[in-house]
């Protein structure tokens, strides 16, 4: 039995959570958030809390368990907070303009890359440091992973668009490897 699955997830105070046929509908500050979950999982709102239990215990069952229970949860958050994820621009000219909802990129192309928001998705340019944000989750991600797609960090100088946080391996030119003298000697 999945671990997450067993655990409440507690509603806080300015969000309703309802549950209707095989639909999640949960509205706070920032939006409203539906998803549907499979006849096989039971939801249930009940002291404040969302219980999430199986009807059975199949693989199948078992495996989608624990993924509606944080679905519902990652939903709770993203009307309460919101998800957000930055990237950062490397390189020389690199830069990033917002325009109404559309991003435009310019990094080393003869043209600039433009990025359409999609429903629920705001962008912010601070310098070399782009920030994705929304109430659901799953569509922060996409998007922020689009952009990073349009030119990906390359492991030579690490010039690219990359998340923040990201860690990039590095790799040795050929200039390096000339320089460690010839292989067999």
């Amino acid at each position: 039995m999945s671990k997450i699955g067993k655990q409440p997830v507690i509603i806080p105070s300015g969000v309703t959570v309802e549950v209707s046929g095989h639909n999640v509908k949960v509205t706070g500050p920032k939006g409203v958030m539906e998803r549907h979950f499979p006849p096989e999982i039971n939801v249930e709102v009940k002291d404040g809390k969302v219980q999430v239990s199986a009807k059975g215990s199949g693989k199948y069952i078992m495996s989608l368990f624990g993924t509606i229970r944080a679905l519902i949860n990652n939903d709770v958050k993203g009307v309460t907070e919101g998800w957000s994820k930055k990237l950062e621009l490397v390189g020389t000219g690199f830069k990033a303009e917002v325009a109404g909802t559309t991003l435009s990129l310019t990094v080393g192309f003869s043209h600039p890359v433009e990025v359409e928001a999609p429903k629920g998705i705001g962008f912010k340019v601070e310098k070399t440091i782009v920030t994705v944000e929304g109430i659901d989750r799953e569509l922060v991600g996409q998007v922020s992973a689009n952009i990073r797609g349009v030119k990906p960090p390359e492991p030579y100088k690490g010039k690219g668009i990359k998340y923040v946080d990201e860690v990039i391996r590095r790799k040795a030119g050929k200039a390096a490897a000339t320089k460690a003298g010839p292989v067999g000697a």
